[in-house]
C-alpha cells in the first residue's frame, strides 16, 4: 500500500510538467473509452430495435385449430412493405374478428374500419407529399408510439379495414413472436460489421490507449530508477508506476462513459444518415460499463508493468541514459502468419479457386486481419531502426544524418507518433474492401425494373388503371396453365403471355418478326431453344373465370416461334406460348393471372411507379423484381455504421498523433535546446524533428497501403462477390498516406522553439 500511496502522491505533487502528463492520459483515456462504448453498444440497439420489431408482428396461435384456419373469430391482417426511396414503408392491415385481440405496440386501441394510425415520421413526410394519402386508404386517429417502432424514422402504419376488404388476408389471434422476421442486421452483415469495426477501431484502440499509458515514458523511467536506487524493491517501482497509469485511466475511463451519455443523447436525438436509434436503445449494459471500467486501467497497468521493467532491472544505465537494447525481432512474428493467411487467399482468388463462404474463412479472415495490424505495430520499430542505420551510414546530409541516428538509438519514440496514422490507412483498405462488396449486392446493373402484380384479387378498373401509370415502358398479362383441367387428360404446365405485339416490343428490347392475331412460340435468343422446354402441338389448359362462371380454354403449343432478346440479368419474359388477347372468349379473365409492368430502372421512376400502384390498390401484392427493400435498408445501416466506425479510427488516430507529438515535445526539449547551443540552425533542427517522424512514417505506409491492399483482396476473394482486385482504390489509399505524411511533417514543425532555454539542460 506504500507504493501505491507514494504513486498517487508523485502524481500531483511532481511540477507541472507531470501534472500535465496526467490530464493528457486522463484526456487520452476519456477518448479511448467513449469510442470503445459506441463500439460495444451498437449491438445492444440493433437488439432492442429487433425486439420491438418482434414485438409487434402478427401471429395466429390457439388450442383451437381452426381458428386459424377459417371462421370469423380471428381478427384479419395483410402486411405490405414497399420501398419508398431506399426506406421500407410498411403498412398493416387489421380487420377485427368475434374474438377480442390484443393491442398493436405502441397503440392504445385496436384500429376500427377507417382509422389509421401511423409514425411520427410518416406523420412528416405526409404532410411533405400528399400524393401518399391514398396508400392509406382512411383518417388518421393518431401516431404509434416509441414502444411501437424499431427506430424514430421509421414509415410505419396501422390501417383498420373491415373483413370483406382484406381479400386473402391472414388470421391472427395476438401480436409478438420470437424473433423478427426481418432484422435490422441480419447475422451475416453483422458478421462483417463486427469484422471491420475491430480493424477500424478496436485495434487503433489498444495502441492509442497504449500510447496514453506511456506518456512521458523517458522522465518517468528515470524517476522510477532514482526510486530504486534508494533502495525500493523491483515490484514496489512496478506498483508505483501502476498506481500512476491505472489512476489515470480509471478517471478517464469514467469520463469517458460521461462523454459517451452526452453524446447517445445528441447524436440519437440528431442521428445519423440511414440510421436512428432511441436513446434509450444506446443505454450501456452493465457488462459494457464493467469492460470500459476494468480493460483501461487493465491495459495501462499492463503497460505500465512493461514501461517500468527495465528501470527497476537496470536503473543505473536508465539514470546515466545508456543506450537501449535494439528492438526484438519477435515483433515480426504476427505479421508473418497474417501475411500469409492474406497471400494464401490471394492466390486462390488468382488462380480461380476461391472459397466459397466458408465457416473457415470467417474464423481466419478476422484473425489475419488483426494479426496483420498487430504486426505492422510492432515490426515497425524493428524495420525503422534497420532503416535509420542503414541511411545514417550512407547520407552527407547533417540533418538526417541526426534525425536517422536519433532513430536508431531510439527507434519507438518517432514511432509512438506514426502509429496512429499507419493503422488508419490500413483501416481505409479494409472498409474499402467492403463498399465494394456492399456495392456488388445493393448496385442494379439493368436498365429496367419489373413489377409483377397479382391480378386475382384485382378488378378490371383497376388492371387497366395500373396499365396507364405514366412512366412505364410497357405491360403484358402472363397466366400459368392448369395442370389438372377438367377431368381430360392431363396437360402440360407452361406459361402463357397474353399480348399483342406492340405490348412485346415495349418490354423487350428485340422481338422482330411478331405479327398481331398470330398465336407464336416464344425462344429466347440468348439461351435458344434449350430455355424452351415445351414442343410444338402439345396441349395447355387455360383456366378462366367471368364472375362466378369458370371454364377451361383447351390450346396447343404453337409450331411458328418468336425469338427474342430479353433483358441481360433480369428478364422480362418468363413465357413458352404468346397468345394475342383474342384467344380468350369476351369477358373472360384468366384465372391466377399475373399483370407485369415495365420501367426504367432509375429510383425516381421505381417510387413513383410504386406508389401508383399503392393508389390504385393499396392492399396489392406487388413484387418489385431484384429490389429487395429489407436488405437495401440493411446495406444502409451497415455502410453508416462502416463510416461511423471510420470516423472514429480518424479520431482515434488524430488523438494519438497529437497526444503522442504533445508528450514527444516535451521530451525532446532538452535534446533540441543541447544541440541549439552547440550551434545547430532553427531550419535544421526542424529539419531534423520533421525526418525523425516522416522517414519511418513512410516506410509504415508504404506497408500499411500493401499488406491493406492485400488483406482487401482476400476478403474479397472470401465474400464470394465477382470482384477481388480493385485497382481504382488504390489512388485513393496513396492520397491518404500522402496526407498523413503531410500532417506529419507539419505536426513536428512546432516541436522546434524560437526560444532557447538553458535551465532545460542544467541537470544534464
Amino acid at each position: 500500500m506504500k507504493e501505491l500511496s507514494l504513486g498517487l502522491r508523485l502524481l500531483l505533487g511532481s511540477g507541472r510538467q507531470n501534472r500535465v502528463r496526467f490530464l493528457l492520459m486522463v484526456t487520452g483515456g476519456a477518448v479511448g473509452v467513449c469510442c470503445l462504448a459506441f463500439v460495444l453498444a451498437i449491438p445492444g440497439i440493433l437488439n432492442a430495435q429487433d425486439a420491438r420489431q418482434a414485438a409487434r408482428q402478427p401471429d395466429c396461435v390457439s388450442a383451437d385449430p381452426g381458428l386459424c384456419e377459417s371462421g370469423n373469430r380471428a381478427a384479419l391482417e395483410i402486411t405490405r412493405t414497399d420501398p419508398y426511396g431506399s426506406r421500407p414503408f410498411t403498412r398493416v392491415f387489421l380487420a377485427r374478428g368475434t374474438d377480442p385481440v390484443p393491442t398493436p405496440p405502441g397503440l392504445r386501441a385496436f384500429p376500427a374500419p377507417g382509422e389509421v394510425f401511423v409514425s411520427p415520421r410518416l406523420h412528416d413526410v405526409l404532410r411533405q407529399e400528399p400524393g401518399l394519402a391514398p396508400l392509406l386508404p382512411g383518417k388518421e386517429r393518431g401516431q404509434i408510439s416509441a414502444q411501437g417502432l424499431a427506430h424514430p424514422d421509421e414509415l410505419y402504419a396501422y390501417i383498420g379495414m373491415t373483413r370483406g376488404d382484406l381479400k386473402g388476408a391472414t388470421r391472427m389471434t395476438r401480436f409478438g413472436m420470437p424473433y423478427a422476421w426481418y432484422p435490422t442486421v441480419e447475422s451475416s452483415a453483422l458478421d462483417i460489421v463486427r469484422f471491420t469495426l475491430a480493424g477500424v477501431v478496436l485495434l487503433p484502440l489498444s495502441v492509442f490507449l497504449a500510447v496514453c499509458a506511456r506518456l512521458s515514458a523517458a522522465a518517468r523511467a528515470r524517476r522510477l530508477a532514482a526510486l530504486r536506487l534508494l533502495g525500493l524493491s523491483s515490484k514496489g517501482v512496478q506498483r508505483v508506476n501502476a498506481a500512476e497509469t491505472v489512476a489515470a485511466a480509471l478517471l478517464g475511463a469514467v469520463l469517458g462513459l460521461g462523454a459517451y451519455w452526452i453524446v447517445n443523447q445528441l447524436v440519437s436525438r440528431i442521428g445519423l444518415p440511414g440510421f436512428k436509434w432511441f436513446p434509450s436503445d444506446g443505454s450501456l449494459s452493465g457488462e459494457t460499463v464493467l469492460v470500459c471500467l476494468a480493460g483501461c486501467p487493465g491495459l495501462a497497468w499492463f503497460v505500465g508493468r512493461l514501461g517500468a521493467r527495465r528501470a527497476a532491472a537496470t536503473p543505473l544505465e536508465v539514470r546515466r541514459n545508456a543506450v537501449a537494447k535494439p528492438p526484438a525481432k519477435w515483433g515480426l512474428l504476427p505479421l508473418v502468419p497474417g501475411l500469409g493467411i492474406v497471400a494464401g487467399y490471394c492466390v486462390a482468388g488468382a488462380t480461380g479457386h476461391a472459397p466459397r463462404d466458408t465457416k473457415v474463412s470467417s474464423v481466419l479472415m478476422p484473425i489475419a486481419v488483426v494479426l496483420v495490424g498487430t504486426g505492422l505495430v510492432l515490426a515497425l520499430p524493428l524495420l525503422s531502426r534497420v532503416l535509420a542505420h542503414r541511411i545514417a551510414r550512407s547520407t552527407h546530409s547533417v540533418s538526417l544524418g541526426l534525425a536517422m541516428r536519433r532513430n536508431e538509438m531510439e527507434p519507438g519514440g518517432a514511432l509512438r507518433v506514426a502509429t496512429g496514422l499507419v493503422l488508419l490507412v490500413y483501416a481505409a483498405s479494409l472498409v474499402q474492401g467492403v463498399l465494394i462488396e456492399l456495392d456488388q449486392v445493393s448496385k442494379n446493373s439493368s436498365p429496367v425494373q419489373i413489377y409483377h402484380v397479382g391480378l386475382a384479387h384485382l378488378s378490371p378498373k383497376q388492371q387497366q388503371a395500373m396499365e396507364d401509370i405514366d412512366g412505364l415502358r410497357g405491360h403484358v398479362v402472363e397466366v400459368r396453365s392448369d395442370t389438372s383441367g377438367d377431368g381430360a387428360s392431363p396437360m402440360v404446365d407452361l406459361t402463357a403471355l397474353i399480348a399483342t405485339c406492340g405490348q412485346v416490343r415495349a418490354i423487350v428490347p428485340d422481338a422482330k418478326g411478331c405479327v398481331d392475331g398470330r398465336p407464336v412460340r416464344l425462344v429466347d435468343m440468348a439461351v435458344g431453344d434449350y430455355d424452351n422446354l415445351t414442343s410444338p402441338g402439345q396441349e395447355f389448359s387455360l383456366a378462366l373465370g367471368k364472375g362466378t362462371v369458370r371454364r377451361f380454354l383447351h390450346l396447343k403449343v404453337p409450331s411458328e416461334n418468336l425469338r427474342y432478346r430479353d433483358w441481360s440479368g433480369i428478364g422480362a419474359l418468363h413465357s413458352e406460348v404468346l397468345l394475342p388477347p383474342s384467344t380468350l372468349p369476351a369477358g373472360y379473365r384468366p384465372a391466377g393471372a399475373e399483370l407485369t409492368l415495365v420501367s426504367n430502372s432509375d429510383p425516381d421512376t421505381v417510387r413513383h411507379v410504386l406508389d401508383a400502384i399503392g393508389a390504385v390498390d393499396p392492399t396489392a401484392d406487388v413484387d418489385p423484381v431484384g429490389i429487395n427493400v429489407d436488405a437495401l435498408r440493411q446495406v444502409d445501416v451497415v455502410k453508416t455504421l462502416l463510416a461511423v466506425g471510420m470516423v472514429l479510427g480518424l479520431i482515434i488516430g488524430v488523438a494519438a498523433y497529437l497526444v503522442a507529438s504533445a508528450d514527444r515535445a516535451v521530451e525532446r526539449r532538452s535534446q533540441v535546446t543541447a544541440l541549439a547551443l552547440l550551434g545547430a540552425r532553427p531550419w535544421t533542427l526542424r529539419a531534423v524533428q520533421v525526418a525523425q517522424v516522416v522517414v519511418p512514417l513512410a516506410v509504415g505506409l508504404v506497408l500499411a497501403v500493401g499488406a491493406g491492399k492485400a488483406a482487401e483482396s482476400s476478403y474479397l476473394v472470401t465474400g464470394g462477390g465477382d470482384i477481388f482486385w480493385d485497382g481504382e482504390g488504390v489512388p485513393l489509399l496513396i492520397a491518404c498516406a500522402l496526407g498523413a505524411v503531410v500532417v506529419a511533417a507539419l505536426g513536428s514543425l512546432p516541436l522546434v522553439g524560437r526560444r532557447i532555454d538553458p535551465e532545460l539542460i542544467r541537470r544534464d
